[in-house]
């Protein structure tokens, strides 16, 4: 048996996930993942409007984009199932226990792939189809297929995919892009790091075990901990840059301002912890990865906000 054959640890009678198929399938889209880039689609949508975009606007732009992030996680699933094996927090995936076939999830991921596209060429217009098709390919193809597995600085160019809700949003609304869209784009550039990596401190040995170079399995903790640290500072610098690119007011300043500085103070703790030899339980790196959740949900929420109780920091 090799890591190359994850069939091998598939039982004659795979087994049956709480909900049957349907669960199996909803599963491969990783419903959580999702959640959290739909939670930058929304504010954008807000800021882009200059206040509430009509409600099917909105509805039609999250069922696309829904649809389209399961489609890139789908694909994610079928080609990464070997590794998905190898490793105890993926292992209970439903393309590595059997419950769904390779050939039924590529097929599964086809079809979200053109409903997604169909759906928002048709409800909202085709610059957004095209966004949403070009951040699957992004991710299936060029995250998951090619940068995974062959670069440590994986999850910097491909969690690009991951800022494309921002781009589809604007877009939805606007049918074009701007700067103030580009200018949050990087926001989750920067912070896709800083986010991601202290899950990979955490999960080191699966990922080596899975012979996946994540930047914390072939370099020391303290080399992660300065990059989280640059990344995060360069996260901050770009959400204050959106205060000059559009006129956003105190509301979104202050936010900004409060969890970016919160943010930095926990990445340079992650430092401090690593430049002392800390091992994963001293360093706690989790605090960071589920606090990076909370400052992109609160941060989008000043987003959303501030058009809406707009004051001007100063009179243009």
């Amino acid at each position: 048996m090799t890591a190359l054959d994850p069939s091998a640890r598939i039982s004659a009678s795979p087994p049956r996930r709480r909900g049957g198929k349907v669960a199996a399938y909803v599963a491969l889209t990783k419903p959580r993942i999702i959640e959290l880039l739909l939670v930058t689609t929304v504010p954008v949508m807000f800021l882009a409007h200059k206040g509430i975009p009509s409600l099917w606007l909105i509805v039609a732009t999250l069922v696309g984009g829904s649809l389209s992030a399961g489609a890139a996680n789908t694909f994610n699933c079928v080609y990464d199932r070997d590794i998905d094996a190898e490793m105890h927090r993926t292992s209970n995936r439903p393309m590595v226990t059997g419950e769904i076939t390779p050939r039924a999830g590529l097929a599964f991921g086809v079809a979200l792939t053109v409903a997604s596209t169909v759906w928002l060429a048709l409800t909202v217009n085709l610059l957004s189809a095209g966004l949403s098709l070009g951040a699957i390919v992004m991710y299936a193809v060029g995250y998951t297929m090619i940068l995974k597995r062959r670069t440590a600085q994986n999850i910097v160019w491909g969690g690009a995919a991951g800022c494309m809700p921002v781009l589809i949003g604007w877009s939805a609304v606007a049918n074009s892009l701007s700067w103030s869209a580009f200018v949050l784009f990087l926001v989750i550039f920067f912070w896709t790091p800083p986010h991601y990596w202290p899950l990979s401190m955490k999960f080191k040995d699966d990922y080596a075990a899975a012979h996946v170079p994540m930047l914390p399995v072939v370099e020391e903790f303290v080399v992660v901990a300065r990059q989280i640290v640059a990344y995060s500072w360069a996260m901050v610098v770009a959400s204050l840059a959106l205060v000059w690119v559009n006129p956003m007011g105190w509301v979104y300043l202050l936010t900004a301002l409060v969890t970016g500085g919160l943010f930095v103070t926990e990445a340079h703790r992650l430092l401090r912890a690593a430049r002392a030899g800390a091992g994963p339980a001293v360093l706690k790196p989790m605090r960071l990865f589920h606090f990076s959740i909370t400052y992109v949900g609160i941060l989008f929420l000043g987003v959303a906000v501030d058009p809406l109780l707009y004051l001007p920091l100063f009179h243009r």
